[in-house]
């Protein structure tokens, strides 16, 4: 362990002699360095899967060491005090303890300098000290604070281990490290990669996020600004566009007011625009003249809820219904049916969700309510619901070849036990713990208007709809759209937005629009199709269209931008500290900028915010149940709930091979995350690049 005064300057190894000519002092440096903790981990391995007494003892032992040692050596015993006291936790949860991997020990290098003595501290995924090793765990070590939040050359004063520390950060590099070679070094003054047996300066060039401040709020290169009168805004959401349509846009919003519309098209074609601003027209329009508390809007989650609540105002319509499917079913349910149980089971298992959304099961339910002769009432639709989930031999029939045996067998299980349950708790037994599933809102409902007519508005009457708007239809079930359509009035005025391409619901039963829409009962002729994506820049559609790698011309587009670009790291750790210093200079440079961090995991999301927190990254949100606040910052979340969202600047973190494997729906969740982005998008991977990425992209960084 080093603590002496001079500067740390390891005697080069061979292989940094053997090069001297061609490889610069910081490299040579960084290989040294590498080459004296490889050794050491080598000759000093770690005990495998340490136990919670052996913790429990090297922390006594290191508590008495403490009492007479060197005010210089406390500090370090502190921290490895620390280290193992989140160990023991760990272990106590039963969760597996980290080591450090010598093959790619650490990705970051940090040099301090204090009362005129400098120190190396080198960060990774988890901490080693001791045996001539200063490895620290850059998630929870005090001392990676100085990393993240001061660069080389900075002053500091940290409370590190109980007492203020002041120093210089003398060096501070970022390296990589794969199969116990460094291929790559990251200094202020300069980047250097591994080129065979030399090395190579890369001069210039240098990847920013720049020129998207306010970009979301644009709709195309000839327009202004939406609805700031050339100003930049703070608030993102959505102003008046109404100035903005597109002839082919227009022609769909003032379509008759009677009939269903349904609008495909591309990310950013304006479908949703078009389904809004037909609500205005409808409203206002002498002939049709809905009233507006009469029309209902169906969005796929919580943001996109928020999100239009605050369009429709800005184009003067007041009153509409805006909300979820599952909030509007929840309550429909309850207000049917009060002798159900209100909890619903997160548990559900794949098969069960896969055969109550499968667009055959609609059919089987009508037939089942055809097939027996029962009063209509509430509590006759519950026992039809109930005779059809449990019909395995019809439910085989009707789902065929999508069904196999074994699935159907542990679907079975599960829905039986679930149907015995739900009838007990009707018919009075309220000691019964029974759920139902999410699927089972749309069944029920959907039984209700089979056996006993038009679901109930206030009083009673039947529920009638002047028009209904559902965004990313994709995404819904057929059965769930059904219940939907019969909520209309004899108009049936309706319009469906939604793009297959963005189909991420893994069981809704959406393949292609004909099928879909023959399963709902709409003629194929209602379908319009938007042709111009505004929002996104040509490389950025160019990338999500490759990403899907299916044919058909690609939409028109129209604005250039910067290449789409891939980032590699060995560790998120350094991930998180390249992203914070980018995301740092952006907040001063744009400070009106808004950045989606799109995530694969809720894990990853918690990790990516804490860690530009720690960086003291300006107006980090973790974004939790699509609470979005639609202002200036970097939202980080996951990226299933950004659907139908827009951000100026996107980075998709993690896109490696394990978070996107080559499956449709990864692909389908990779375009959306991607077409999320109006003016730049980013990539980064910790891991092989996923194999979906194009290939200019997956081996070359950009496109």
């Amino acid at each position: 362990m080093q603590t002496a005064g001079q500067p740390s300057s390891p005697p080069p190894t061979r292989e940094a002699a053997d090069g001297a000519a061609e490889t610069p002092a910081i490299v040579r440096e960084e290989l040294a360095h590498l080459a004296r903790t490889r050794r050491a981990l080598l000759e000093n391995p770690e005990r495998p899967g340490a136990s919670a007494d052996d913790i429990a003892r090297d922390l006594i032992r290191l508590r008495d060491e403490m009492r007479g040692a060197r005010s210089d050596d406390k500090a370090a015993l502190s921290q490895q005090m620390g280290h193992l006291t989140h160990l023991l936790d760990q272990v106590r949860r039963g969760r597996r303890s980290q080591h450090v991997d010598p093959d790619s020990p650490y990705f970051a290098h940090l040099q301090v300098e204090e009362d005129g003595r400098r120190r190396d501290v080198f960060l990774g995924r988890a901490t080693r000290l001791g045996d001539g090793i200063r490895i620290v765990d850059w998630r929870n070590a005090p001392i990676s604070r100085l990393f993240y939040q001061y660069q080389e050359g900075d002053e500091y004063a940290e409370e590190i281990g109980g007492k203020v520390r002041e120093g210089v950060v003398t060096v501070r590099r970022t390296v990589h490290v794969a199969g116990g070679e460094l291929l790559r070094v990251d200094a202020p003054s300069g980047r250097w990669v591994r080129a065979g047996e030399g090395w190579t300066r890369l001069d210039g060039g240098e990847a920013h996020l720049h020129g998207g401040q306010g970009q979301a709020l644009w709709a195309g290169t000839s327009r202004s600004r939406l609805g700031s009168g050339g100003r930049l805004r703070a608030d993102k959401h959505l102003p008046d566009i109404a100035a903005l349509i597109d002839p082919d846009q227009f022609e769909l919003i003032t379509a008759p007011d009677s009939g269903v519309v349904v609008l495909g098209g591309t990310a950013g074609s304006g479908k949703t625009t078009v389904a809004l601003h037909r609500i205005a027209w409808l409203a206002y329009d002498k002939g049709a003249g809905i009233d507006p508390r009469r029309a209902l809007v169906v969005v796929w989650g919580r943001a996109m809820r928020d999100y239009v609540a605050h369009v429709l105002p800005a184009l003067g319509v007041e009153g509409v219904h805006v909300t979820t499917w599952t909030d509007w079913a929840r309550k429909q349910v309850r207000r049917h049916f009060p002798r159900l149980p209100l909890h619903v089971a997160d548990d559900t298992p794949e098969p069960v969700t896969r055969i109550k959304l499968h667009p055959a099961f609609a059919q089987l339910l009508a037939e089942r309510v055809r097939a027996r002769r029962a009063p209509a009432r509430g509590v006759e639709a519950i026992e039809d619901w109930a005779a059809a989930i449990t019909d395995g031999p019809a439910i085989a029939r009707a789902l065929g070849p999508d069904i196999s045996p074994a699935a159907l067998e542990r679907a079975m299980r599960w829905t039986s036990e679930q149907a015995a349950r739900v009838l007990a708790r009707v018919e009075g037994d309220h000691e019964v713990d029974a759920r139902l599933d999410a699927e089972d809102d749309a069944l029920l409902l959907r039984a209700w208007q089979l056996r006993v007519g038009p679901l109930r508005g206030r009083r009673r009457a039947p529920l009638r709809h002047a028009h209904i708007v559902l965004d990313e239809v994709q995404d819904f079930s057929p059965i769930e759209v059904q219940v939907l359509l019969e909520t209309t009035d004899e108009k049936r005025s309706v319009t469906l937005a939604g793009d297959t391409r963005q189909h991420i619901s893994a069981h809704a039963g959406f393949t292609d629009w004909r099928s879909f829409l023959d399963a709902i009962g709409i003629p194929s002729t209602a379908l319009s199709t938007l042709e111009v994506s505004y929002r996104s820049t040509a490389p950025i559609i160019r990338f999500a269209l490759d990403v899907l790698d299916e044919p058909g011309p690609p939409p028109r587009t129209t604005r250039d931008g910067p290449p789409v670009e891939l980032f590699r790291f060995t560790d998120h750790g350094a991930c998180v500290a390249f992203l914070a210093e980018e995301l740092r200079r952006l907040s001063v440079a744009e400070p009106l900028a808004n950045v989606a961090l799109l995530t694969p995991s809720p894990e990853l999301s918690r990790l990516y915010a804490d860690g530009l927190r720690r960086a003291e990254v300006p107006r980090v949100r973790r974004v939790v149940d699509q609470e979005f606040a639609f202002a200036p910052g970097i939202d980080v979340v996951e990226a299933q709930e950004v659907k139908g969202l827009e951000f100026d600047y996107v980075i998709v973190v993690d896109a490696t091979a394990r978070h996107y494997p080559d499956t449709p729906r990864h692909r389908r969740l990779l375009h959306v995350a991607a077409t999320r982005a109006v003016h730049q998008l980013w990539l980064t991977a910790t891991g092989t690049p996923s194999p979906i990425l194009p290939p200019a992209v997956r081996e070359g960084g950009e496109a």
